[in-house]
Formats: structure tokens, sequence, C-alpha cells
């Protein structure tokens, strides 16, 4: 059983208990979103965490033997202020405050104060730092590395500059095509689609049919030259009459 005697900070057993409850797919406990102090907490009811403590999960034994040794834990996280009794500000609001009364009942509101893992925060700063040190310390780098890494920015602008060659050209092929044809003709018509990258440069063009002039209740299928090559996701391809 947990021991109630306050250090002073947390013990390893207890701030794996915290990581069990803070995490959903291993303990259960869902918690709801709310507003304490004008930031945002997960809040959950206490006997949700002592249910989740002690329930069995996935075939696996239960975290606790017994509920009143779920409830020591859930006090020892108040104590450490890991999590914090708290109050709805009005029935089914989102605001919350502080209960002055920092102990468990099964029915009161306690909101997280601990935000997890810090592994990815760390490894995220620490990734970061070597990104600067390595732009700073570029001179120094082999000709190797230097040529490799000039070559592959001059690639990378290249791609970009020809996206947007690509999109302009067919900006300008569509509005002198406005020009010659009651349908504007769009190259690379899915270009700008929510489709895969091959997939954006299929069809090679497409005619643009107006939205008032396609007739109800015809899905969508080749375009009006019968061309089934005209079709695609990006342009409207409805059949008109």
């Amino acid at each position: 059983m947990a021991d109630n005697t306050v250090t002073e900070s947390p013990s390893k057993e207890l701030m794996s208990f915290a990581g069990y409850l803070y995490n959903p797919s291993k303990s259960g406990l869902r918690a709801r979103e709310g507003v304490l102090n004008g930031r945002r907490v997960q809040f959950f009811k206490g006997k949700s965490a002592v249910n989740a403590l002690t329930k069995a999960e996935d075939g696996k034994n239960p975290k606790v033997s017994s509920q009143e040794e779920a409830i020591d834990w859930v006090q020892e996280l108040l104590d450490f202020q890991l999590i914090v009794r708290c109050d709805r500000v009005g029935d089914g609001s989102r605001q919350l405050r502080v209960n002055p009364m920092q102990n468990y009942e099964e029915e009161a509101y306690y909101a997280w104060l601990y935000e997890g893992s810090q592994m990815f925060v760390i490894l995220g700063g620490i990734g970061v730092v070597a990104v600067v040190l390595a732009g700073v310390m570029f001179p120094l780098w082999p000709s190797v590395l230097r040529n490799g890494t000039w070559y592959l920015s001059m690639l990378a602008l290249g791609l970009i500059g020809l996206l947007f060659a690509t999109a302009i050209v067919r900006l300008i092929v569509y509005i002198i095509s406005l020009v010659a044809a009651p349908q504007g003709l769009w190259i690379f018509p899915n270009l700008f689609e929510d489709v895969g990258f091959f997939e954006s440069f299929v069809p090679l063009y497409g005619w643009e049919v107006p939205k008032d002039a396609v007739l109800s209740g015809k899905a969508g299928g080749p375009g009006p030259s019968g061309n089934a090559a005209d079709s695609g996701p990006g342009v409207d391809q409805k059949k008109i009459d």
C-alpha cells in the first residue's frame, strides 16, 4: 500500500502510477477537457481513477489489489500536486476552479497538473541544439558533405521553383482557354487536390464544366470530348447534354 508520508519529490513508483493513469490507452481512464485558471487541462472523476487502478485491462492483473490502496495512490497524487481537486463552475461547464479541500472523494473532479513524460521534449530540444550547432559549424564540415548539402539544397529549390512555374503556366493556359472556348482548360487538374503525389499529375489535362450547366442526377464521367483522360477529381467532369 502507498506510504502517505510526503517527501521532497515523488517516488518512481508514484510517477509510474501517474504515467499509467495519464495514458488512457493503458489505464482506460478517459479524461475530459476543461479550463483551469485560463489553462487547458484534462480532468476526471475520482471514482474513475480508482476504477482504472483496480480493474484488469487487456487480460492483465489490476494495478492495485484493493480499492483502499487505489484511493491511497490517488491521495498521493494530490499530495505531490500531480493532480488537483477542482469544481465545475456551473452545471456542464468546462470552466474549473480549485477546491480548497485537497482530498479524495469519488464524485469529486480532479485535473491533471502532471504533463506526462518529458522525454520527447528533451529529445526535441537536443535535436534543435544539434541542428543549430551543425549549421554554425558548416564551414568545418568535410568538403564532400558541404558539396552534397549544396547539391541537395539546389535540387530542393529547383523542385519548388518548378512547382511554382507549373502553377503559373497552368493558370495562364486556363485564362487563355476561357477566351477561346466556353470551358476552361486546366493542365494537371489534380495538382492541388487532396490526392497522392503521382495522382496529382494524372490526367495531363481536363476541361472545366460550369456547375450551372451540370444536369442534376448525372454522376461524374468522361469530359464533353468523351476522352477519359479529360476526367479527374480536380475538375468537375460531369457529363452535359
